[in-house]
């Protein structure tokens, strides 16, 4: 039996390579394996980063929406207490069993059903009771006489009590 010393030779080198491509393969994939699964990592990073940032944009807006909304609330509070303080005023100058302890006591409650602490050291108290003065159609001595009691002469309180009355027409 003769061997063909060629073909096995070449066998031999051809199985050689092939196993030492093989092997380069694997090294390589195992090199390269960390920076594959890195750059997955970071892309998936880099989108996380972006959706955070996103949802950051999306949480100012909603603060600043809220903070609008909390300023237009906030008026609508005082417009509100204003008007009721205001008509409450008008009441109590028109009732002639009117007491007036019975007085500060209603304005007490209606600045703490809205939230309103020292309603008595708020300018809107005394503008809306000059308003509610003058939709009682008080006029003259009567006028001036509310006003100084109510601002218990306090000059400023009776600068706003004066304001109310001018701006109500």
């Amino acid at each position: 039996m003769t061997i063909n010393t060629t073909y096995f030779k070449r066998e031999i080198i051809m199985n050689f390579y092939s196993r030492s491509f093989n092997q380069n393969c694997f090294k390589t994939v195992i090199l390269a394996l960390p920076l594959i699964v890195t750059s997955c990592s970071f892309s998936d990073s880099s989108r996380s980063i972006s959706d955070s940032s996103g949802s950051i944009s999306d949480s100012v807006g909603s603060l600043s929406d809220s903070f609008d909304s909390s300023e237009s609330s906030q008026s609508n509070k005082d417009k509100k207490y204003q008007n009721e303080v205001s008509d409450y005023t008008m009441a109590y100058v028109k009732s002639s069993h009117a007491d007036y302890n019975s007085y500060l006591k209603g304005l007490s409650d209606i600045a703490a059903k809205i939230g309103i602490v020292n309603w008595d050291q708020e300018p809107k108290t005394y503008i809306a009771i000059g308003t509610g003065l003058k939709k009682a159609g008080v006029e003259g001595t009567a006028y001036e006489t509310y006003k100084k009691n109510f601002a218990g002469s306090d000059q400023e309180k009776m600068q706003n009590i004066q304001k109310g009355y001018e701006s109500e027409k």
